[in-house]
């Protein structure tokens, strides 16, 4: 039985699948951070003063939690399609 090649994607296609692995990934890792520090706040138990190596656990989650969010957010800002005035997806110049 032969098979028939695959079709090959096109540079806009190949473009919009990577910036979407790329969010996805980004998401699930501040997702994961988030949940792993609303964790270790609400269900672990603390004695009455904040541990030393929770407070620096915590001061070093909030810059990488805000990296994350910053680079998420220009990937998605930056994935808009360019050339497309009309909105339909479709840069006008291959629409034509």
């Amino acid at each position: 039985m032969k098979r028939e090649p695959k079709k090959r994607r096109s540079a806009t296609e190949l473009n919009a699948l990577l910036r979407f692995t790329v969010g996805m990934v980004l998401a699930g890792c501040l997702a994961f951070t988030i949940a792993s520090v609303l964790y270790g706040l609400l269900f672990v138990s603390q004695p009455m003063q904040q541990s030393p190596n929770d407070e620096a656990f915590i001061s070093l989650l909030e810059p990488i939690s805000t990296f994350l969010v910053g680079t998420l957010s220009g990937v998605m800002i930056a994935s808009g399609v360019r050339g497309d005035r009309d909105g339909d997806g479709i840069p006008d110049k291959e629409a034509e």
